[in-house]
Parts: structure tokens; C-alpha cells; sequence
């Protein structure tokens, strides 16, 4: 794939880069080890002031931030304006509480016979970070803001249709004060990652993207023993229970499956609605998704913009065609926009059977499928059938039924009566094959530090006796 930005509004190439040699690799690659040297002295206060400094560029560049994301993949510009806020809280969040995260953690130095015992977390050194297009700056920011904030450097290998976006972060943190070359990013093509992870400068990685990506670089880590964190795909399901407030959990449902134009992992997917409620929540569910406006993404009431690439819309149509055929029903949507660019229209299906290829599989667009159930049990079977599990959603008012969903859905985040989204708060990531590990809140910035125990004898009698003739003398 072409190192590019192409306008998926219009199908125009607006910009194109040549990926950087092998050569150039290796020296920013040995750049990175030099700032790490003496980064990794930096105290955590320097880290965090730089931090806050990242976040008021971040606030000053909002608008233009906003519009070349829009140009490079799509996302309406309200998301995207949305998404630069949240990236400016995360850096804000890692500069008020990294500090506290990074104490040393006392043990119980009498339990182990010491004098003193403590936990330190310290930097690892050069991390690989490989990020995909959807959340162009999110995605990328929740790696650097903990990982900066822990004192390693990162090295961003971005999705090959967002390269200003990716070459802006590497210049924000150059903009805040960061020392040069703690963070940098490389223009390069997916075949170089193996290349960058294989070298024994780089100490680890972290992947956001598709199951056979994330295979594919736990296979080549796990080869040179690195550890990598993985946030791979997502079907999430969204259950609807008699007792919930229809109109509200129809109203967020559309949200949830279109938000970034249908292009989320944690995006619910799949839609679980219970027989006593389904053909009003279906009606529901469909009449809103009807209604929303499909259009330009600079346009301030456009809802939903185009899919990020024309094979991803080929894909979606695909998945769709192939459902029909096999006895979906289309409620409403099914079609392509006519005109320039690649629009999808917002879709629900139902009758949807394992026969089916979206049945397992992830259509990463504005496409609903919906079952109707005659228990929460039977939802949460059907939904744990799937081999992802990163987040998940109940609407209910009855305790039982929530207790239930917590304890048995099979997913990384289970969410009450909302939408799943991602909060610097909270700790981010699925099982499955989903991926493993956790972005977000000290567990995020705890995967790339070494936890390192000290431990620290007792002073000899002969040391203490001195100390006590010196202070008495």
C-alpha cells in the first residue's frame, strides 16, 4: 500500500511520501537508543510539564488537527474535534497522576526479612508502537502519553493512509519541549515492522489492528522474546432487555454502531434483543438509522462520512451481498451512496445465521445485525460463540440481569445502560482474540516498565554500633 493521503470523500490522492530506506531506519533507530540514554534520567515532574506543554499545543491546533484527519480518513469533522480533546485530557491525565504512578510501591520488608523492600517501575527503552487509521490520533496518543510519561521512547510505524497525521505527533512532542528524537515516527511500509522488532535496540511493541496483524507480530516478538501488547479486533455485543428505556438504548445504538462512521473495534456490532421488546426496539433501532445524514465530513451536520478506503467499503459490500444471499433481510440501508467518494449507507440486518460470513467476522463499517433472543442467557451464548471479546453492552434496569452480564460475558469491558468507549480512567483491552494486555490508566503504562523489586538487608551489629558511636560522639 502507497504511503499516502487520499481523500476518501473524494477518491482524490492528495499527498504521497516515499517510505524511508533501510539506512534511515537503522539511524533512527540508533537515534532513539541515544535519547533514551539520557531520557531515562528525566524525573517524572520534567515528563509530566512537557506533558501538559503536548496538551496545550494540542488545544492551539485543534482545528487544523481536526481537518487533516477528516482529509486523510474520513471521520466527521465533530469526531474529530472530539477526538483532539481526548487525546489533550490523556496527556493531561498521565501529567497530574504519572508522577503518584511511578512512586515506589513499599512491601512488607519485615515479611521478607529486610531492612527495606519496594517495587520500582522503570523504562524499558525503545518501544515499537504500530497503529492503524481509524482513530488516527488516539489510537497513537494513548500509547506515547503513558510510555513518554514512564520514560521510554517510541518509534510510530502509522497507517499508510495517514501519514500528516503521523508526522504531526512526531512534531507535537518536538513542539512541547520533548527532548529530540524521544519520539519519532517512520514512514515505512508493514513489511518493515519485522525488520524494526527484530532489531535488538528496540525492546518491545504495541499493535491496535486486525487479528492476523496482531498474530503476525506476537509470532516475530515471541521469536526474539519481546513483549508486546496487542488491541486487535472487536464484535461487540449490545443486549436489550424488557426492562430498558427503548427509545434510549435504540438512540444509543445507533450511536454505537455508526460512531466513526462504523469504523471502531469497539463499535457494537452485533445486537441482541429480547422477544418481548424486539419488534419496538427493531422498529426503533432502524427508523434512527434511517434518518441520519450521509455526506460531506466537513460539513458541520453531516453524521456520517465515507469509509476510510475503497477496499474497505468493497469488504463491507461483500460481507452484505453475502448475508442477502443466504436469507438476511435488509431492514434498511444495503446500498453504496452514488457519487464520488466511499459512502456506505447505515444498514441493519436480521436473520442472520452462522452460515453467514459476518457472522464471525468483524465488518469494520456501518453495518447492524440483529437477533431476537428469549433470555439474557441465550444472548450472552450467542455472544460469547465469537472469537473476539473486547467490549460489551446491557441494557437493563433489573440487578439480577446486570450481575449476570458482568460475570459471564466474555470480554474485556463490560458496560451498563452505555456506550463502550475508552477512558484515560480506566483500563483498556479484550481476550480472546481480541489481543491481551491493557492501554490506559497505570496498567497502561505498567506494560512497558521493568517492576523491579528491592530488596535491602538489615545492617550488621558492627554498622549499627558505629552509627550509634558516631551520633553519640
Amino acid at each position: 500500500m502507497a504511503i499516502a493521503t487520499i481523500n476518501p470523500a473524494t477518491g482524490e490522492t492528495l499527498k504521497t511520501y516515499e517510505p524511508l530506506t533501510d539506512d534511515a531506519v537503522d539511524e533512527r533507530i540508533g537515534r532513539a537508543v541515544e535519547a533514551f540514554r539520557a531520557y531515562r534520567l528525566t524525573s517524572p515532574q520534567e515528563r509530566a510539564g512537557w506533558l501538559r506543554a503536548a496538551a496545550d499545543v494540542l488545544d492551539g491546533d485543534t482545528d487544523a488537527v481536526a481537518e487533516l484527519m477528516v482529509t486523510e480518513m474520513g471521520k466527521t469533522l465533530a469526531a474529530a474535534k472530539a477526538e483532539v480533546g481526548k487525546c489533550a485530557k490523556g496527556l493531561r491525565y498521565y501529567a497530574e497522576h504519572g508522577p503518584a504512578m511511578l512512586e515506589p510501591r513499599p512491601a512488607d520488608a519485615g515479611a521478607v526479612g529486610a531492612e527495606d523492600a519496594y517495587v520500582v517501575h522503570q523504562p524499558i527503552g525503545v518501544v515499537l508502537a504500530v497503529m492503524p487509521w481509524n482513530f488516527p490520533l488516539w489510537q497513537a496518543m494513548r500509547f506515547a502519553a503513558p510510555a513518554l510519561m514512564a520514560g521510554n521512547v517510541g518509534l510510530l510505524k502509522h497507517a499508510s493512509n495517514v501519514p500528516q497525521t503521523a508526522l504531526y505527533i512526531e512534531e507535537l512532542f518536538r513542539k512541547a519541549g520533548f527532548p529530540a528524537d524521544v519520539f519519532q515516527t517512520l514512514l515505512v511500509g508493514s513489511k518493515t515492522v519485522e525488520r524494526v522488532l527484530r532489531d535488538d535496540r528496540v525492546a518491545a511493541a504495541t499493535l491496535t489492528g486486525s487479528a492476523p496483524a496482531g498474530q503476525s507480530v506476537a509470532s516475530i516478538a515471541g521469536d526474539v522474546l519481546k513483549k508486546t501488547v496487542l488491541e486487535l479486533g472487536g464484535s461487540d455485543p449490545f443486549i436489550v432487555m424488557p426492562s430498558a428505556d427503548l427509545d434510549r438504548a435504540a438512540e444509543v445504538a445507533v450511536t454505537a454502531r455508526c460512531q466513526n462512521n462504523g469504523q471502531s473495534c469497539i463499535a457494537a456490532k452485533r445486537f441482541f434483543a429480547h422477544r418481548d421488546v424486539a419488534e419496538e426496539f427493531t422498529r426503533l433501532f432502524a427508523e434512527k438509522l434511517s434518518a441520519l445524514v450521509v455526506g460531506d465530513p466537513m460539513a458541520e451536520d453531516t453524521q456520517v462520512g465515507p469509509l476510510a478506503t475503497e477496499s474497505g467499503r468493497e469488504d463491507v459490500e461483500k460481507y452484505v451481498a453475502d448475508a442477502i444471499a443466504k436469507g438476511a433481510t435488509v431492514v434498511t440501508g444495503g446500498e453504496r451512496v452514488d457519487g464520488p467518494g466511499w459512502f456506505y449507507r447505515p444498514t441493519l440486518l436480521t436473520g442472520v445465521t452462522p452460515e453467514m460470513d459476518l457472522y464471525d467476522e468483524e465488518v469494520f463499517g456501518p453495518v447492524a445485525a440483529l437477533w431476537t433472543v428469549d433470555s439474557l442467557e441465550e444472548a450472552i451464548e450467542i455472544a460469547n460463540s465469537h472469537p473476539y471479546g473486547l467490549g460489551s453492552n446491557l441494557w437493563s434496569e433489573d440487578e439480577q440481569e446486570r450481575a449476570t452480564f458482568i460475570r459471564d460475558v466474555q470480554a474485556g469491558m463490560a458496560f451498563v445502560n452505555g456506550m463502550v468507549t475508552s477512558y484515560p480512567e480506566l483500563p483498556f483491552g479484550g481476550v480472546k482474540q481480541s489481543g491481551y494486555g491493557r492501554e490506559l490508566t497505570e496498567l497502561g503504562m505498567y506494560e512497558f516498565t521493568n517492576a523491579k523489586t528491592v530488596w535491602i538487608g538489615p545492617r550488621s551489629s558492627q554498622q549499627a554500633e558505629g552509627t550509634t558511636a558516631s551520633a553519640s560522639e
